[in-house]
């Protein structure tokens, strides 16, 4: 490229891959463009740009986080210092686009991320998902719990137990993925885990629902006592006992607000060191997918939070090629089985 004369190199940016339109890939890995493409790879980065019925005021525009967040990862690579390890060393990674949703239809939308997370277990990889609000991951844990035979363990990092039934006439409410994921018959509600609760935003009826169905949980005054260290292990402890695959689902407002811009007014959270540790210690002990949702990017002026997305995922990522390295496999064991 020339300007007046003047040789002008381009930035890194603009020489990634696109996903669509401007868009680059997450961290600039090849877009994945079939079914059959899926074969090729260890992690597969996927969207869901979705947003249902919304239930507070002006938290809206989540739809459009999974194009800031690949925006915002253009900025980096695959390799953390702290851990002396680069992901793209150990681990093929592909951006397989964006969920088609349906604005009018949950159902519709919520079948269609069942559908794609479904392919990707399938060819057996693990999908990795920007949301969107928190309504679509119960349909990923569906999807996974329709390609494994064992039972599941979830753990969920939120401020907030997201364990309603409905709201108003809405089944699918971004209130309610871990009541829907306790009704999917492959997983073991005694190893759902809830990391980070806290706060005047829940209800005495979601702490009875947690218990009723033997869900663990760890609030942030828990987190506080016992150190992330000691509070991870013993959530991977739960969530790994008597299942063959976990699955980890993280809402945005986990993290402390004053670290988090693009995400709800919820104080005293998680700050980003105790998140990206804990999300490096899962990757590196074998995890079946991963979701990060509920980040609104019209309140994330200078993209703060897009910028804390991609670090968790890179985090994340990071803990599985250190599994994939450490056991000479590139997936839980249990995914591994279903490409054979």
């Amino acid at each position: 490229m020339v300007r007046n004369n003047i040789p002008m190199v381009a930035g890194r940016k603009a020489s990634l891959p696109r996903i669509y339109g401007d868009t680059p890939t997450f961290l600039g890995c090849p877009v994945i463009r079939s079914t059959e493409d899926l074969k090729n790879y260890d992690v597969v980065v996927m969207g869901v740009p979705w947003e249902g019925t919304i239930t507070w005021g002006t938290y809206s525009g989540c739809e459009m986080a999974p194009k800031t967040v690949r925006h915002a990862s253009a900025r980096y690579g695959g390799f953390l210092p702290e851990y002396d390890i680069d992901l793209f060393d150990y681990l093929s990674l592909g951006d397989y686009g964006d969920v088609s949703v349906e604005p009018t239809s949950p159902r519709i939308t919520m079948e269609r991320v069942k559908t794609r997370a479904k392919k990707v277990y399938e060819k057996g990889a693990v999908p990795i998902s920007i949301g969107g609000d928190h309504s679509f991951t119960p349909e990923i844990v569906r999807a996974l719990g329709e390609s494994v035979t064992g039972k599941i363990g979830v753990i969920h990092f939120d401020a907030h137990f997201d364990n309603s039934a409905s709201f108003g006439y809405d089944r699918y409410p971004r209130c309610g993925p871990l009541y829907r994921i306790s009704q999917i018959p492959q997983v073991k509600t005694s190893s759902i885990v809830h990391l980070g609760i806290r706060g005047p935003r829940n209800t005495p009826a979601q702490a009875e629902f947690a218990r009723e169905i033997g869900a663990s949980v760890y609030t942030i005054k828990d987190v506080r006592e016992l150190g992330i260290e000691e509070t991870i292990n013993r959530a991977m402890e739960t969530a790994f006992d008597g299942t063959e695959s976990v699955y980890v689902t993280v809402c945005s407002d986990a993290v402390e607000v004053a670290y988090n811009p693009g995400g709800p007014n919820d104080f005293d959270g998680l700050n980003p060191h105790e998140l990206f540790y804990a999300l490096h210690t899962l990757g590196e002990e074998g995890i079946a997918g991963l979701d990060f949702v509920e980040t609104y990017p019209l309140q994330d002026g200078n993209g703060v939070s897009a910028h804390l997305v991609s670090w968790a995922l890179v985090h994340a990522m990071v803990g599985m090629a250190l599994h994939k390295k450490r056991n000479n496999v590139g997936l839980p064991e249990i995914l591994q089985q279903l490409s054979q």
